[in-house]
Parts: structure tokens; C-alpha cells; sequence
């Protein structure tokens, strides 16, 4: 059993320093602003393509401030309880305003693990859609000044504002935390209807909880996180059929998402990058990633160096699962003979067209199955599908 803990604990040690890194930041948040305070300027640009100022909401009774974003799970467990509050109490003089307060630079990969999204303005009209958001939503990830005069600590964190535009309640929308279910609490809306009734907020100050704001400051932590991946090696097996099947059984508890490609298909090449990408974003979650060259058996050098050439590496995190299987690599090269048999061993659906990729359950059932090329977001969007599959 020792030896069994040890790996593991040695994995978890590297993934932790891989993750983490070694260097420390200077906290650099902004103080909250103080209950009873003006409500900051703002001019920022909207997903509606109009920019926004305090004065285009000069006629509503109170304004909602609401920072949030399209990554953090805390948001998207929001977002429908968000929307909500927009639509019971948009005709009694509410102004909702969404503001997404990250610059996306400022975000690692292994942080972006619940979302097919990033922060950046031109995901976040998918974002809103996907949401089915009405309300407006502005992006100050560019210059963070708005943010940073309210001094919103997280997403998502709410500052509501009274007719005269002082400040009445800030902190937590609710109790939901992560989940998408109804809550029994809502901070929120006892702030709107104690304002609206012409009474005092009961709870004028809690805390804000989710992911905190990532300030332009964290692009240093960020480019060192890609340092250390670039720094990581990059290895290729040859697969037989026996290890094919193994890998589709996939007995490591995992959701694993498996890409058949080729050095000389050129929609593989397209979208390799954003395989590796996902798995980055994926690796703090139960997922893993397989490649499969088809490349001909003499061809070992090109696939080798193509894979470098991606960063295609197995990360820390999740290495200690591949070790339970008794793999060292995510990378393979097929040499087990015809495509037919590779077909009989992973997917016996696949027509033998390139690229092709498969998103496997925990215990080998093929929950999704895609020919040709496959786009970043709708990759991950189905693996995000295939997650909430393997937790029911």
C-alpha cells in the first residue's frame, strides 16, 4: 500500500508547486467602497455594442451593480437567479447592470475548468445568449477602473444603489454558492425590497463569494504558469489494439475526451491547439485527454515533434490517474495494423475520416462522438455536458 500512496502523494506535490508555482504576488485589491458612498462614473462598452454611462439609468429608483463574469463557477451557477431578479423587478424601477470586471489575460488555464469561456469581451455575448441574459452586460476587464472604484472583490459581488445613487448593500447575491438550484436566501432582493419599500437594509454589508476579480496584475502569474507547462515534457507510445481497448474502458474514474488526427490532416493540425487548451482548463477537474496519431508507422519522428511543437504534455494533475491505469503518456501513435481494427478497440462507429474525436464516461460509454474538425467552445461545452452526465 506504501508504495501505491507514495506516487501519488509525489503527484500531488508536483501539481500542487505546477499549479500554484512558487512566486508570490502583491495583493493589490482595492477596498470595498463603504456603505452610504456615491455610485462611482462609469462609461463602459456593452454587448449591445452601445457604451454605458451612469446617466442612461438616471430614471430608475435603484440600480443593482452586479459583478460577474463567464468563467467562475459561482457566476454561472447564477446566472439563471440573475436573470430572475432582472425580470421580478424590472418594472418597479430596477436597473440590473452586469459588469464583468476581469481582464482575460489575467486568467491560467486550470482556472477556466467550468465555463467554455474565457473573460474576454468578444465571449461574452455567447456568454449572455447562452444564459439568456436581458439585462445590459458591460466588459471593464480593459481598464478595471470602474471595478476598482467600487472595489469588487469577486464575482459574482453586488453594490446596490438607492435613488439618490448612494450605496445601500454590497456583498453576495445569495447562499447558492455553486449551485444552480432555488435558494431559501437572497441578499439581494432583501436589499431591493427594503429600498423600494422606503426602509433600511437589514443586512447592509455581507460577503462577497466566488472567484475573486483578476486584476491586469495577475498577467505575471499567468505567463509564469506558461512557463512551467512549456517547461513540461512531451512523450509518444505506440498503441496496439489490446491498449486501445484499455484506454476506451477507461477504468480511471475520469471523463476522457479521445482525438484520432494525423500530421497530414490539415483540419487536425487546425484544431489540435485547442484540444491541448481544453485539457489545460480541464486538468483541476476528473478529466483527461488521449491523442491518437494515425500518421504511418515510420512516421514516429514527425508525430513526436509535431507534439512538442503543440506542448502537448501530460499535466501533474493528472498524471497519478494515468499511473492507476498503468500508463506513463496522453499520447499514442498507432501501430496495431488497420484502421478497422483501432475502430473495433475505440469507437466501431468511426468511418475512418480525420479528424475524429469521442468523449468517453467513466467505465467506457461513448457519450458524444464528432467527425471533423471540432471548435474550442463546442468542445468544451460537451465536455462540461459529459461531466454533469458522469455526476448523476
Amino acid at each position: 500500500m506504501i508504495s501505491l500512496i507514495r506516487p501519488a502523494l509525489l503527484f500531488a506535490f508536483a501539481a500542487a508547486a505546477f499549479i500554484f508555482g512558487g512566486t508570490s504576488h502583491a495583493r493589490e485589491n482595492p477596498e470595498v467602497l463603504a456603505i452610504g458612498a456615491p455610485m462611482p462614473s462609469f462609461a463602459l462598452p456593452g454587448i449591445d455594442g452601445r457604451t454605458h454611462t451612469e446617466r442612461d439609468y438616471a430614471d430608475a429608483r435603484v440600480i443593482a451593480i452586479l459583478f460577474t463574469c463567464n468563467h467562475c463557477p459561482a457566476s454561472v451557477a447564477a446566472s439563471e437567479r440573475i436573470e430572475a431578479i432582472h425580470q421580478d423587478y424590472k418594472d418597479q424601477g430596477v436597473a440590473l447592470i452586469a459588469v464583468n470586471p476581469n481582464h482575460p489575460d489575467s486568467l491560467r488555464p486550470d482556472e477556466l475548468g467550468f465555463s467554455p469561456y474565457n473573460d474576454s469581451f468578444e465571449e461574452m455575448p455567447y456568454f449572455a445568449a447562452d444564459q439568456g441574459w436581458t439585462f445590459p452586460y458591460l466588459y471593464d476587464g480593459e481598464t478595471q477602473e470602474f471595478s476598482r472604484a467600487c472595489g469588487a472583490q469577486a464575482t459574482p459581488h453586488v453594490f446596490v444603489f438607492d435613488a439618490a445613487r448612494e450605496l445601500r448593500y454590497t456583498g453576495r447575491m445569495d447562499d447558492g454558492g455553486r449551485s444552480r438550484e432555488p435558494v431559501e436566501k437572497s441578499y439581494i432582493r432583501d436589499a431591493l425590497d427594503a429600498i423600494l419599500a422606503g426602509g433600511e437594509v437589514e443586512e447592509p454589508v455581507t460577503r462577497a463569494l466566488g472567484c475573486s476579480t483578476k486584476w491586469h496584475h495577475l498577467t505575471a502569474s499567468v505567463a509564469a504558469d506558461q512557463e512551467r507547462w512549456e517547461a513540461l515534457p512531451v512523450t509518444v507510445e505506440e498503441l496496439d489494439a489490446d491498449l486501445a481497448a484499455a484506454i476506451r474502458a477507461n477504468k480511471s474514474g475520469n471523463v476522457r475526451f479521445i482525438n484520432l488526427w494525423s500530421t497530414t490532416c490539415a483540419p487536425c493540425v487546425a484544431e489540435f491547439p485547442e484540444f491541448v487548451e481544453s485539457y489545460r482548463r480541464f486538468q483541476n477537474r476528473n478529466v483527461d485527454f488521449v491523442s491518437i496519431s494515425l500518421d504511418a508507422p515510420d512516421e514516429a519522428e514527425a508525430v513526436k515533434s509535431f507534439l512538442e511543437s503543440q506542448h502537448a504534455a501530460l499535466s501533474p494533475r493528472t498524471a497519478p490517474s494515468l499511473a492507476e491505469e498503468g500508463r506513463t503518456t496522453n499520447n499514442y501513435h498507432w501501430t496495431g495494423g488497420t484502421p478497422d481494427t483501432l475502430a473495433e478497440a475505440l469507437d466501431p462507429e468511426w468511418s475512418g475520416a480525420l479528424p475524429h474525436t469521442v468523449i468517453v464516461l467513466p467505465g467506457g460509454e461513448i457519450a458524444w462522438r464528432h467527425t471533423g474538425r471540432v471548435e474550442g467552445v463546442d468542445l468544451r461545452r460537451q465536455v462540461l455536458r459529459v461531466l454533469d452526465m458522469a455526476a448523476e
